[in-house]
């Protein structure tokens, strides 16, 4: 029968010199040991542990299928200096659990990754989708903004993880506020000296307010295209 989590076995990776309580082998530090409440440390060999292999963590479905299929398994700890917490460093598994796993995770790599191909493609799309919405916002609030802009102002505001504010909560709802914001900033930019003076030495508060009002009346012209300059 599988062993349950709830009666987790732990083995800790010692930073000290240890000796095992049963046999009384000195098992100097770094070594492998159990905890026992009535017979305090135990090595691997008294503990009944020593016939199962070592798998360090990193390959999380090889990790699962050989905890799945092996009868004892323990989870191997080590403490962190640097993090002041005990840190996970892989299993102790069955030497038959762990063949059997890595069989089936080489069986099934290639399903895996033409899986991972598939949703990379789905969230480019939704991705591509999600711009396309945002220029054409863009194009309801500012209908004089021309085409090319409008794409490069969606594009730039949404790439992901860049933490620019077309990837904002409000944003995503295309909020007039969000809008408004990635479009200015496009302006500012691109439509007036701003990157010049910050590259003065110009506080960016100082900057953004010397180019207000060139950033205002391209925004205000967008905005109203008949609108005379």
């Amino acid at each position: 029968m599988e062993q349950k989590d709830k009666s987790e076995i732990i083995v800790f990776i010692s930073l000290r010199e240890s000796i095992c309580s049963d046999c009384g082998k000195n098992l100097g530090d770094k070594a492998w040991i159990t905890l026992t409440r009535e017979k305090g440390a135990l090595c691997l060999s008294c503990a009944d542990l020593d016939h199962l292999l070592f798998l360090q963590s990193g390959d999380a479905a090889l990790t699962r299928r050989s905890k799945k299929h092996s009868t004892l398994w323990a989870v191997v700890l080590k403490w962190s200096r640097a993090r002041k917490r005990y840190e996970r460093q892989g299993l102790l598994v069955e030497e038959k659990a762990l063949e059997l796993a890595e069989k089936k995770c080489l069986s099934d790599v290639e399903f895996r990754n033409r899986r991972n191909e598939r949703a990379a493609i789905r969230r480019t799309e939704i991705n591509r989708v999600y711009v396309k919405g945002f220029a054409e916002k863009i194009h309801e609030l500012y209908p004089g903004c021309p085409n090319r802009r409008a794409k490069e102002i969606a594009e730039h505001a949404c790439l992901k993880h860049s933490g620019r504010v077309g990837r904002s909560a409000s944003a995503k709802e295309f909020s007039t506020k969000a809008i408004e914001l990635a479009v200015m900033a496009h302006i500012r930019h691109t439509a007036t000296d701003y990157d010049i003076l910050l590259s003065k030495g110009y506080d960016r508060l100082d900057a953004r307010f010397q180019v207000e009002d060139k950033v205002l009346d391209v925004l205000l012209t967008w905005e109203n295209p008949s609108r005379k300059i």
